[in-house]
């Protein structure tokens, strides 16, 4: 039977207010995904009201691992909105193509976010606040504050609507296979952001020293490290990384490799292997 239910601004702008509570439950099992859950949530009771069980089944698809920028998440919740809404009418869209937009679309996104928020617009605001603030004007903090959250909330309010717009489209173009091109984009496009990013975050190294000799004078000592950074640099964290993605793919708890990857620091760094 054919689902009328619409979604009008009124209900996306619902979720607009609730997306700022995106971190308020954030952990590190699942991240953002019942924050994410919790904001889209006024549109899965609207879409699902006559049927119990496919609103649990969209509860439980939403309640998955998801992890992006804060301000990025709009553009995201937008499309999931249009797809939900197009699969609760005609049930065409399979519930893995909801999930691989949400995981293709959340790498490249935060990789967007981090640096155009967090690397230009707070440092370029924060700065112009502080040259204020230096001279004792008032005006410093309170002009960071308000022009910092001008920009937030334009971001998520028209975000959220060109995603939901997007989405339409998206679920149009759906014959030519186009879910399927975006997401394997996005997918390698978010890989080579968090590869990049592997080795600006994760310091690990090692400071055995191989061997040394005696040259002019001077005591040189070869150190592994030195080794393997002209071998490939940052190996360490990748290999670290890499172990780390096959533990969990074995359904290692992230909780017990939290716990493991503390306890193998700690007694690395005592035996003097890892710093």
């Amino acid at each position: 039977m054919k689902n009328n239910i619409k979604i009008t601004k009124t209900d996306i702008n619902k979720v607009f207010i609730r997306s700022f509570l995106l971190q308020g439950s954030w952990n590190f099992e699942r991240m953002q995904a019942l924050g994410f859950c919790y904001s889209i949530l006024p549109v899965l009771n609207k879409l699902y009201k006559n049927n119990n069980n496919k609103k649990k089944k969209a509860f439980k698809r939403h309640l998955e691992f998801f992890n992006t920028h804060p301000y990025m998440v709009s553009p995201i919740i937008g499309i999931i909105i249009a797809m939900e809404e197009e699969k609760s009418k005609y049930n065409k869209i399979k519930s893995d193509s909801i999930r691989n937009i949400k995981i293709g679309l959340m790498g490249p996104l935060a990789g967007i976010g981090d640096p155009v928020f967090w690397g230009t617009i707070r440092p370029m605001l924060s700065a112009i606040g502080a040259s204020l603030a230096i001279n004792g004007s008032i005006i410093g903090p309170i002009f960071f504050f308000i022009s910092f959250n001008i920009i937030r909330l334009l971001t998520l309010y028209y975000g959220l609507h060109y995603g939901y717009k997007k989405g339409i489209n998206i679920i149009k173009e759906l014959n030519d296979n186009f879910i399927k091109k975006i997401t394997e984009a996005s997918s390698i496009l978010g890989l080579f952001v968090l590869g990049a990013l592997v080795n600006k975050w994760t310091k690990v190294k090692t400071p055995i020293i191989i061997t040394h000799f005696i040259k002019n004078g001077k005591n040189i000592n070869v150190k592994l490290q030195d080794m393997l950074d002209n071998l490939i640099p940052g190996i360490i964290p990748l290999i670290l990384t890499l172990t780390c993605m096959w533990l969990l793919n074995k359904k290692i708890n992230p909780l017990i490799l939290m716990f493991i990857l503390l306890t193998l620091g700690i007694i690395c760094n005592y035996f003097k292997i890892l710093s």
